[in-house]
């Protein structure tokens, strides 16, 4: 991360704090196992579990925002991969003792996230994984004092094409009692559609935002989940779930909504805006401006 600095300022003189990597790998590892909802949106269930016959263990498990697996690992991380798809069972198994049998009847198991962390990725290595088709994001970490920085890398798997006029790639399950996501966009007008791909756009027109369509909705997330987005034909609406503090912005009745306590798709909380019309649109593109600042 030799193109991150980081500058102390004092009376108007800055002085370079100089980074380095931990001296042991584990102390990051428990760090981030500590704190991995506030840094990544993901929550922890078990750190260095075993997995059997793949021959060895996952550094860190847990459960992301959008209720894929992920995986914190440096190495070996698609090896665990072929471990999780083979063990749905054991791993819903954890999630109902450490989060409830709600959440872990409601994983979406069609794209596990891997999250790599090292302390650099050689050229090669962000190269390759851009020729696997899975989810990977290579995480590279600093530590300034006591300031730890993460920079995203890369990141693949997700798409930023916009949606006018293309058919989104979300996975449809024959055992879901609910419609996808798909199939309410395809029920939709074309105004309703229309919008939809303005939206799309105007999330993706922000800096290192990546698209990710799940099942019922289209994650939009840096870090972590900064929108989740949904179409509700009959109410020829666009629904988008924001990451923002409802007592920190102003809400208006029939538009935005506190949604606190509310189980909303790949959000835990925040603030819900609904979109009938480019020009509800376009009073909602400040919302979706500190949404996106503040991942």
């Amino acid at each position: 991360m030799s193109n991150l600095k980081v500058f102390r300022v004092r009376g108007g003189k800055a002085t370079e704090v100089p980074g380095a990597a931990v001296g042991v790998e584990v102390e990051l590892q428990r760090l981030i196992e500590a704190n991995m909802e506030t840094m990544l949106g993901i929550r922890f269930l078990a750190t260095e579990h075993r997995t059997g016959r793949h021959g060895g263990r996952i550094d860190s498990l847990g459960l992301d925002e959008t209720g894929t697996r992920d995986e914190a690992v440096v190495v070996q991380a698609l090896s665990y991969l072929c471990w999780l798809q083979d063990h749905h069972h054991e791993f819903e198994k954890l999630v109902a003792g450490k989060l409830g049998k709600s959440v872990a009847e409601e994983i979406d198991w069609s794209a596990p996230r891997i999250v790599c962390i090292a302390g650099a990725f050689t050229y090669h290595e962000t190269v390759a994984v851009e020729m696997i088709s899975h989810r990977i994001d290579l995480l590279a970490y600093r530590i300034f004092d006591d300031a730890l920085t993460l920079q995203l890398v890369t990141s693949t798997g997700g798409t930023r094409t916009t949606a006018r006029g293309k058919t989104l790639p979300a996975a449809r399950s024959a055992s879901s009692s609910s419609k996808t996501f798909q199939q309410y966009h395809d029920e939709s007008p074309a105004d309703l559609k229309e919008l939809f791909a303005d939206l799309d756009e105007l999330l993706l027109s922000h800096q290192d935002v990546i698209k990710e369509p799940q099942l019922h909705y289209v994650a939009y997330r840096r870090f972590t989940n900064v929108a989740t987005v949904r179409m509700q034909p009959r109410k020829r609406q666009v629904v988008i779930n924001l990451r923002l503090d409802p007592g920190a912005v102003e809400l208006q009745e029939g538009f935005s909504r506190d949604i606190s306590g509310v189980s909303a798709l790949g959000l835990r909380g925040g603030v819900e805006v609904r979109i009938s019309s480019r020009e509800e649109l376009a009073r909602a593109t400040d919302l979706i401006q500190q949404a996106v600042e503040a991942t």
